[in-house]
């Protein structure tokens, strides 16, 4: 099958992937363009998976103040090098973040994250809390299709770079920590 360069733009546009990867997709999916944006993800995970042994010395910081200042966030999310802690796709990576857990009100980054105590706490509807109170297994809030731990996945799949989500603060005013 034949694959356009009208078609490898759109799908280079949805994905953010670059031209090889999206008309690989696309010939593996037949032209089907929601099967080759799957066919991109997995790759994404794929690409995630071997880069999670990486060190990730570099990174940035994220402060959000939302609300008439009542409610702000400190992030720390960290990459391998300077440079892409500097570029614009992991900065919005990093304030989508912070308004996620402005919105949302996670507790923990992931479920390993939770203590056992808590855990055995919740057994009986633990995925369901799971959902409620770690960061990564949260539906974004701008694409409530994807969960934070596949935006995380899909980031470091074009940027080519370990990324992780250290460590997060949210301060309510009249909140106690």
């Amino acid at each position: 099958m034949k694959i356009s360069a009208k078609d490898i733009q759109k799908l280079r546009e949805a994905t953010s992937a670059g031209v090889i990867d999206c008309k690989h997709a696309l010939e593996t999916a037949k032209g089907n363009f929601e099967k080759a944006i799957q066919e991109l993800r997995k790759k994404g995970k794929a690409l995630a998976a071997k880069k999670a042994s990486r060190q990730t010395g570099e990174g940035r910081i994220e402060a959000y103040v939302h609300m008439h200042s009542r409610i702000g966030v400190l992030l720390e999310v960290n990459c391998e090098t300077d440079f892409v802690s500097k570029c614009d796709e992991f900065k919005k990576f990093t304030k989508d973040l912070a308004m996620q857990i402005t919105a949302l009100s996670p507790v923990y980054v992931k479920k390993e994250d939770v203590p056992k105590k808590v855990a055995q706490e919740h057994k009986d509807r633990l995925e369901d809390f799971y959902k409620e109170a770690c960061l990564l297994e949260q539906p974004f809030i701008k694409d409530q299709t994807q969960l934070i731990k596949d935006y995380l996945t899909d980031l470091i799949g074009k940027i080519g770079e370990n990324i992780v989500i250290r460590r997060f603060i949210r301060f309510q005013v009249g909140e106690l920590i």
